[in-house]
């Protein structure tokens, strides 16, 4: 397939596409600065309504309400959000998510919870390319609380399978902590069974959703999950630094030990009592002040999943990573570049990571001529293709302009 054919048949794509309009509720398209961006799977897009409602909350509510603002509303924001992502994308019932801290504070608590449901065991189980955040905080764990660390070892361009999980489970496992969609490869792991092997042994999961949530449908209830983690900036549209959620299975709820044992986790906050006492349900994991401004662009960013439905989204995503596979393979695969994700679409989430040795060198130059994407050790290039403010052309425009940086001897 030709440029020209490559270029008609994005074309016809983005016109046959019915989230097609989404993309102009979005910043930054008009920007002549920004040729394509394909990095929204680390930092999604911010909406035009969130221009709007941001300014709004600093004069009405942050100016105008002042401190009348905690008691009327944000705090209980932290929940009310959370059941928001638990409905629209995670499929949880209400009452088993809550917005709160940032994505490594919340995996800290839950690991440290699921350890304490666990009593006795001594193992925890991890994937080795899992992302650094996830590992470190896992060592730093063991290496307090004196357990073992075992380590599942997959493939570099695909991710945990239920027989590679299996192999690191023993009778001492306490738990599991894995992600659902691997950050450089995008395999998409098989949550229902590996859940279902952890449970055999007797150990607990955790789940981090980080790269799945508002991109790929997630089921945490019928799966029988334990535990989640994810952050908003990303496919949720959150903006830089926004909060992370946690989902925490009602069935662990009313023994749940957290670590962090802050004010606002505690039954009577305003008490102001003289020991600890946590409140129940979901609430006991929050542990300091909500962070209200981060959670607003998430808001607006659910409300236009919620309208389109995930289901579209991921319908969405799948063609746009199927459509950048075939144009990698056609204008970058004569040069050698390697596609190190999954080519199934069922077992890929919303992007795809290309391999070259000359990677490293050309990112400077792609970013300063407005073509963004993100580098992954050791020579690969992320292209993130958010749903529903990616095109089709934009997508292709960006892989060109990859193409065109290869060195010239790989192309002749």
């Amino acid at each position: 397939m030709t440029n020209d054919s490559l270029l008609a048949r994005a074309r016809i794509l983005d016109a046959e596409d019915p989230l097609a309009s989404c993309r102009a509720l979005f910043e930054g398209h008009d920007d002549d600065a920004i040729a394509a961006y394909l990095d929204g799977n680390s930092l999604g897009r911010p909406l035009r309504a969130t221009t709007e409602h941001l300014p709004e909350f600093v004069r009405k509510q942050w100016g105008g309400r002042l401190i009348r603002g905690w008691d009327e509303e944000w705090l209980e924001l932290p929940q009310s959000v959370g059941d928001r992502i638990g409905r629209v994308v995670l499929g949880a019932a209400d009452g088993q998510c809550v917005v709160a801290d940032s994505t490594s504070v919340l995996l800290y608590k839950v690991i440290r919870a699921a350890l304490a449901a666990r009593p006795g065991r001594t193992g925890i189980v991890i994937e080795r390319g899992n992302f650094p955040t996830d590992r470190f905080i896992v060592e730093g764990i063991a290496a307090d609380r004196g357990l073992a660390v075992h380590w599942v070892e997959a493939e570099y361009d695909a991710g945990p399978t239920p027989e590679e999980v299996a192999g690191a489970l023993g009778p001492d496992t306490a738990v599991v902590v894995l992600s659902h969609v691997a950050y450089r490869s995008a395999h998409i792991a098989d949550m229902e069974a590996i859940t279902r092997l952890v449970h055999e042994t007797g150990a607990l999961i955790v789940w981090d959703l980080s790269h799945s949530v508002g991109s790929v449908p997630v089921r945490l209830d019928a799966c029988g999950a334990d535990f989640a983690v994810g952050c908003s900036y990303k496919y949720l549209n959150g903006g830089p630094g926004a909060p992370a959620w946690a989902y925490v299975a009602r069935r662990h709820l009313a023994d749940l030990v957290q670590p962090i044992q802050g004010w606002l986790g505690s039954a009577d906050p305003f008490g102001m009592g003289s020991s600890y006492q946590p409140a129940d349900g979901i609430r006991r994991m929050i542990s300091g002040t909500p962070p209200i401004l981060g959670m607003l662009a998430l808001q607006d960013m659910l409300d236009l999943i919620e309208g389109v439905g995930i289901e579209a989204v991921r319908a969405k995503s799948v063609k746009l990573t199927s459509f950048a596979i075939e144009a990698v393979d056609e204008l970058m695969g004569p040069a050698g570049v390697n596609v190190a994700s999954p080519r199934d679409a069922a077992q890929r989430g919303s992007h795809i990571t290309i391999d070259h040795e000359s990677f490293r060198t050309v990112l400077p130059g792609l970013w300063k001529d407005g073509v963004i994407p993100d580098f992954r050790n050791p020579d690969g290039l992320r292209l993130g293709l958010s749903p529903l403010s990616t095109s089709f052309e934009e997508t292709l425009m960006g892989i060109r302009a990859i193409a065109d940086r290869l060195p010239a001897n790989v192309l002749d």
